[in-house]
């Protein structure tokens, strides 16, 4: 490569990552978006960056074709629907902030159509699973870990909250009279959602005990799970780990349980004892209704197996057969 060359990439490079930053500052501070979210952001347009700097461009500089070669190529990677109707929102995001900043002339993804997904039926527990991972949390051992442990499943469960907002709780906000639960959601948006008895009868519990959690010094630790260290708390990985191991006492297939798995259940279970969709739509802090629907459905589906498997008919019409 000669010199001239070097030099161009570099520049190429530098103006890229400079574009990248002020759209995720952007995204950040009007669009009120998570670490998480950026992080997102951050990786599919520098995923965008490297695939685009074999042929000498670069995601700021994207022709339309360019977008339609990258599709293209996950496509031939085998990459989930899902996945790249995902980077392809990113992708959107991204190039309607230059555009609208006059960085562009044009959006390379405007007329891109979204890669079409089927949307599967979220996995989801029965009742007798639920039953079974609360008595295998009680007897998963000696406190405060199995203290700690059924206060994560019943706050999962009966909050329906997501493990983000989970291990971020803080102490103060599950301290109210009221038995309402005060959630700092998606974009830094607040939701109250209604804690029932078990669930508040399990934290008072847990706080009796979540001084073991703390090391000395760390006595100011915000958070409602705080991890060994100086204001930190649980982490996702380990959330995901204490119910996978939980799921084995409980004999239920790990690949069953996660914590997103407990918040399907907990809107499942609520649509099928006749919870109205806009009610479990604010307690699961969903932006668009339509997310929620997707409960009617599973609902539906359980009630039609249901029927299949304990309706007189549907057993005499097996033993047709």
């Amino acid at each position: 490569m000669t010199v001239v060359a070097k030099r161009k990439g570099a520049r190429r490079a530098t103006t890229s990552a400079a574009s990248l930053e002020a759209f995720l500052d952007m995204m950040s501070a009007e669009r009120g978006a998570s670490a998480n979210t950026l992080d997102a952001y951050r990786r599919d347009l520098e995923q965008l960056d490297a695939f685009l700097a074999k042929t000498s461009s670069s995601a700021r500089k994207a022709t339309r074709d360019d977008i339609k070669r990258y599709l293209a190529h996950l496509s031939r990677m085998k990459t989930a629907a899902s996945s790249q109707a995902r980077r392809l929102s990113s992708l959107r995001q991204y190039f309607g902030f230059l555009y609208a900043e006059g960085h562009r002339k044009d959006d390379p993804t405007s007329i891109i159509e979204t890669p079409r997904r089927a949307r599967p039926l979220p996995k989801v527990l029965s009742r007798d699973d639920v039953e079974a991972l609360i008595q295998a949390a009680e007897s998963s051992g000696e406190p405060p870990e199995s203290v700690r442990l059924l206060c994560i499943v019943e706050l999962l469960y009966s909050s329906g909250l997501r493990v983000s907002e989970l291990v971020t709780l803080p102490l103060a906000g599950v301290r109210r009279a009221d038995g309402l639960l005060l959630v700092k959601g998606k974009g830094g948006k607040e939701r109250i959602v209604p804690l029932g008895e078990t669930a508040r009868d399990a934290i008072a519990r847990y706080v009796d005990v979540r001084h073991e959690f703390l090391r000395d010094g760390d006595a100011a630790n915000r958070f409602l799970f705080p991890s060994r260290g100086a204001d930190r708390h649980l982490t996702r990985r380990r959330c995901h780990q204490l119910l996978k191991e939980l799921a084995l006492k409980a004999g239920i297939d790990p690949d069953k349980l996660s914590p997103h798995v407990l918040r399907h259940a907990f809107a499942t279970h609520l649509v099928e004892g006749g919870a109205d969709l806009r009610s479990v739509q604010t307690m699961l802090g969903h932006a668009d209704i339509a997310t929620t629907q997707i409960y009617t459905h599973v609902a539906s589906e359980r009630l039609k197996q249901t029927v299949l498997t304990a309706h007189p008919l549907a057993k005499a019409v097996k033993k047709g057969r």
